[in-house]
């Protein structure tokens, strides 16, 4: 039997040496590790720290939310120990459901990367069922990110274009709040970068980015509003403070519109996720 412990949360560089497809591994762990308040989770660890799991509660369904085991010290279990013991977690804290896939809005990615083969093995061999796909798109970032000539068309609409400092956003985040829900707006709260579009004091739409490392997003653009570009030149107002900021290139997370991104910054699908469930049996 292995024992399970409760996980210190520098558990960062387990996870990049076991996570080999995600070089911000260290990162991810460490916002998972500051979720926003009131969120239920816990982070467990094999004695040796050679394994380690992040699990979470969204209503009654459980998430896993990040598994890391030492490449060293694989097919000895342990991943299925660290599984276990998330689950009886889970069950305690009133889950039906058990997910490998995402608990936005603080989350590493919205499944299991397809590349990923020991995850999907445990996955399966532990009855959870592939239920969904989901994707990330990658964006070079070393091309033209200018956008004066669509700035200047929204200028004579009486559109502007402005950037949202961190601790400033309030009205920003109150917007996105209302028109989507409150985890793009808290995902708006934490991120580096934010830009937004207005018109005569009313916000059109917004988008940001670094709420997670090297991603972009969320953003939207309000009904209202749509068909005029503003999403466009938002998203590339963001992909240029990422290029100023030293990024190579930026990953788009769980895309829903392909054709836009592709269209606007010649962005391509290349990170595929696997989501997996599980239902708990009732207790006799």
């Amino acid at each position: 039997m292995i024992d399970i412990l409760p996980a210190p949360l520098d558990a960062g560089e387990l996870a990049r040496a076991a996570l080999t497809l995600d070089d911000a591994a260290p990162e991810l762990v460490a916002r998972l590790a500051a979720p926003p308040p009131g969120r239920r989770w816990t982070a467990l660890a094999t004695p040796d720290l050679d394994g380690v799991i992040f699990t979470s509660m969204s209503g009654n369904v459980g998430h896993v939310d990040l598994l890391a085991v030492d490449p060293g010290a694989r097919r000895r279990g342990l991943g299925r120990a660290l599984v276990g013991a998330a689950e009886e977690w889970l069950r305690a804290q009133g889950a039906e459901e058990a997910r490998f896939a995402a608990n936005p809005p603080c989350y590493a990615w919205p499944g299991i990367d397809v590349r990923y083969t020991p995850a999907h093995c445990l996955a399966e061999s532990l009855g959870y069922e592939r239920y969904h796909a989901a994707w990330n798109m990658t964006v070079d970032l070393s091309g033209d990110l200018s956008c004066d000539a669509d700035l200047a068309r929204l200028a004579n609409e009486g559109i502007t274009v402005r950037a949202a400092p961190a601790g400033e956003r309030a009205e920003v985040v109150e917007f996105v709040r209302k028109q989507w829900h409150d985890s793009w707006a808290w995902e708006a709260e934490q991120a580096a970068g934010c830009h937004y579009a207005e018109r005569e004091g009313e916000i059109l739409g917004f988008a940001s980015w670094g709420a997670r490392p090297l991603w972009f997003g969320p953003m939207g653009t309000a009904e209202a509003a749509r068909g005029l570009g503003v999403g466009r030149v938002l998203l590339r107002r963001c992909l240029a403070d990422q290029a100023a900021a030293g990024l190579r290139s930026a990953q788009i997370g769980w895309v829903g519109p392909i054709h836009f991104y592709a269209k606007a910054v010649g962005a391509r699908v290349e990170r595929v996720f696997w989501l997996y469930r599980r239902r708990f049996k009732e207790e006799s």
